[in-house]
């Protein structure tokens, strides 16, 4: 009792200890949205190359998280421990790399070249941030019970993150209009093309100008939003070096380390599902704006739409862990996940209806609740099932949490892909007003009929995971006899 006493954290402890996930979702968010349309509209990069930055930054963030992963393997302990000098280092220079990708540079060559510098910059930095912070959650606690609450508090703040992310960027660049240039057709039907053409391109210098120092502001306010995380992080937890090592440890290398966590069964039967639950919410994320503007047709609630999305979500994190805590993860699994299925269903059979649009949106946020919740609830468990099975073995925690975030972005890749490529093969008509019938039925497909494919999928393989609530308990007392 007096051990786990010790163990207990308090709730300033989970509260600082939440925060740290904020910066890596706000950023997230920010870009996921809103670099697209700032490359093209705004640095007026060439769609071609505006892509090539997009889809480089996206590989090479996917690469980073192992290489750090292994870096961080090889790291000493020190007084501050071992993670907590990656967040500390890292900070400064990621703030830095992101304030400059929301700047315009005044050059005539070489815009491509510094945009695709600063986006994998703050990629990696950005991952020297995440990758630590994840795996500190085998650091605050040995109990289960106190890791499990701690998570629940960071994916609140996280899924917060989200909706503070895309409010921020959203608001300070909404205030000011981008403007467009019109196409070549109307200025051949126009007598004065010429003159036409040089007024729209002084509008357009006039007006980029604002636009351009409204991004500046708000990557200033995300800027200092993730400083001021970072220091509560770093003030605020303690990493704790026995709350993860066992009596028996002696080091072991990374690549037998790596062997070791791919050959581990639980582990490998966890991220195949979630791989596929990941899959399957990306391709409704990323496909849900076009969904609701041409085969819906509600053009100007998508806002408000997605905001209910992420505020089901966050108001309902509380409530799924309350319910694995008393009825089981796996039994959370089963629920949460497949919870969005009818819904996803009934808002393509049904006839284009507000109020039904927005009943699905707050019951896709409950399943986005459970899908962000789960995989880091679950994640340590494995982990003190691998530590059972391999006590000579430590020092392995960031590979467990790298490659699971590795696997999921590589899957944010495949969606992006998949997305782009069913719709070019549809026909989809760049900023049309309306869409061929071939479009919406593909976006019917992608978020609906896809989505709800795999995540029948996910939870067949979750069928196989064997670490149920019996064989957790079984875990925590034989990890207590051994430490």
């Amino acid at each position: 009792r007096l051990q786990e006493s010790r163990e207990r954290l308090s709730v300033c402890s989970k509260l600082c200890y939440a925060v740290g996930g904020a910066p890596y979702q706000i950023t997230g968010c920010a870009l996921g949205f809103f670099l697209q349309i700032y490359l093209l509209d705004v640095a007026q990069v060439d769609a071609f190359y505006a892509s090539i930055i997009l889809f480089a930054g996206r590989v090479w963030d996917a690469i980073t998280d192992p290489m750090v992963g292994f870096f961080i393997s090889k790291t000493p302990w020190t007084r501050f421990g071992r993670l907590m000098p990656w967040i500390m280092v890292s900070t400064p220079f990621a703030i830095i790399s992101y304030f400059l990708i929301w700047f315009v540079p005044d050059i005539s060559t070489g815009q491509v070249l510094w945009y695709l510098v600063f986006y994998c910059a703050f990629q990696t930095l950005v991952t020297c941030f995440h990758v630590p912070y994840s795996a500190l959650t085998m650091f605050i606690s040995r109990e289960q019970s106190e890791r499990d609450s701690a998570t629940a508090y960071r994916m609140t703040v996280e899924v917060l993150g989200t909706v503070l992310g895309t409010a921020i960027q959203g608001q300070i660049v909404g205030k000011v209009d981008t403007p467009c240039i019109q196409s070549p057709f109307f200025f051949s039907l126009t007598n004065s093309s010429v003159a036409m053409e040089e007024l729209n391109m002084t509008h357009d210098t006039e007006s980029l100008t604002d636009t351009r120092n409204a991004y500046m502001i708000a990557a200033g306010v995300i800027v200092g939003l993730y400083v001021l995380c970072a220091l509560i992080l770093v003030l605020g937890v303690k990493e704790r070096r026995e709350s993860s090592e066992l009596q028996s440890d002696e080091p072991v290398s990374f690549l037998q380390g790596l062997k070791l966590v791919m050959n581990h069964g639980p582990y490998i039967k966890l991220i195949a599902g979630f791989l596929f639950t990941s899959l399957a919410f990306m391709l409704l994320e990323g496909n849900f704006a076009l969904f609701c503007t041409y085969t819906l047709g509600f053009r100007n609630e998508f806002q408000n739409i997605l905001l209910a999305i992420m505020l089901s979500a966050t108001l309902t994190i509380p409530f799924w862990q309350w319910f694995l805590t008393r009825f089981g993860k796996k039994t959370a699994v089963y629920v949460g996940i497949s919870s969005a299925i009818p819904f996803l269903i009934t808002v393509v059979l049904v006839d284009s209806n507000l109020f039904v649009t927005y009943v699905v949106a707050v019951a896709a946020g409950i399943s986005v609740a459970a899908a962000f919740l789960l995989p880091w609830s679950m994640l340590p468990d494995v982990v003190d099932d691998f530590k059972l099975q391999h006590p000579s073995s430590h020092g392995h925690e960031a590979i467990f949490f790298s490659f699971y975030v590795f696997f999921t972005k590589f899957t944010a890749g495949v969606s992006l892909g998949i997305s782009t490529l069913s719709l070019d093969f549809a026909g989809y008509q760049t900023r049309g007003c309306s869409q061929p019938d071939q479009v919406n039925f593909t976006l019917k497909m992608l978020v609906s009929a896809v989505p709800v494919g795999l995540i029948l999928l996910s939870l067949l393989l979750f069928k196989l995971y064997p670490i149920d609530e019996e064989k957790r308990r079984k875990n925590k007392k034989a990890l207590q006899d051994l430490r």
